[in-house]
């Protein structure tokens, strides 16, 4: 289980690093950070697919519906490059990403009209819809939003982004594998601890503090830190999140498509609820 764990994880870290270094290849002006648009597009398709199939078949919203509105508030970060290269107002993503999630609330509720038969299932479709557009199209969108951010170190960023949280998921799991004795959430993740909780946050606060002696993206040691426990536990929380999805759902895992890992969204679970802090976090601090 741990080997297995170890070359996917291994192979899932140089999947990330080739989506940073590809993207400075292919930095396209008129269509920049094409790797990440494929990936972020890839990840709404799949994981948007295992969320709507996790979901009681009673309950369960439209996955054509979840999957094209989850893509379109993905889409939606790539317009205001493409009006700015073609001259026009640059306007901002925001926007456009309301836009598409407010479309598919509305969509939710015109599908559920046209097929109401019986009362208890309409209004949990339509909250299953805006849950799983929300989880995986607006959270994501943070993804792209932080390649966006003004400045020379947005690849960094990113880096850091995904780095902090999966060095904590390692981190944690060893530490609570080899030390583990007190039990952190018995009944929503078992098997972790406090003590993998504390392995994981000093692994990923290390992370930041290494970058901070690499690349002059912090104004000091002490800034990495704060960000290397904040992210950190926005992970940890990002983990917990989608623990609670299986576990009301009656699953162990959002399925079987990455050995030692389960799904998809197993794999990128902490990270989605990452990127909103280290956006706001890098947003506010450069004002």
């Amino acid at each position: 289980m741990i080997r297995t764990r170890l070359l996917v994880g291994s192979v899932l870290a140089l999947a990330a690093i080739g989506v940073l270094i590809g993207d400075d290849y292919l930095d396209w002006a008129a269509f920049p950070f094409p790797v990440l648009f494929t990936c972020l597009m890839a990840m709404g398709l799949l994981a948007g697919r295992e969320l709507v199939r996790l979901i009681p078949a009673s309950q369960r919203p439209s996955e054509t519906l979840v999957v094209t509105a989850t893509l379109l508030c993905l889409a939606a970060n790539w317009v205001p490059p493409i009006r700015v290269a073609c001259g026009s107002s640059p306007g901002t993503a925001w926007p456009l990403i309301v836009v598409a999630f407010s479309a598919a609330l509305l969509a939710a509720f015109l599908l559920e009209m046209r097929r109401y038969r019986e009362p208890g299932v309409a209004l949990p479709r339509i909250a299953f819809t805006v849950l799983a557009v929300g989880y995986l199209g607006v959270l994501p969108a943070f993804f792209a939003q932080i390649r966006f951010l003004p400045g020379d170190h947005s690849a960094w960023l990113l880096a850091l982004t995904i780095a902090i949280p999966k060095c904590n998921d390692v981190c944690a799991f060893f530490a609570g594998t080899f030390l583990g004795k007190h039990r952190m959430t018995p009944v929503l993740s078992p098997k972790k601890t406090w003590e993998g909780f504390a392995g994981g946050m000093l692994g990923g606060t290390l992370v930041a503090v290494f970058v901070s002696f690499t690349v002059p993206v912090f104004s000091g040691v002490l800034e990495a830190i704060g960000f290397g426990l904040l992210v950190g536990l926005a992970g940890v929380f990002g983990d917990l999140a989608e623990s609670l999805i299986k576990r009301d759902c009656l699953a162990k895992d959002a399925s079987a498509s990455i050995p030692g890992f389960g799904g998809l969204l197993d794999v990128v679970d902490s990270v989605l609820f990452a990127a909103p802090v280290v956006y706001v976090w890098f947003a506010w601090s450069r004002n």
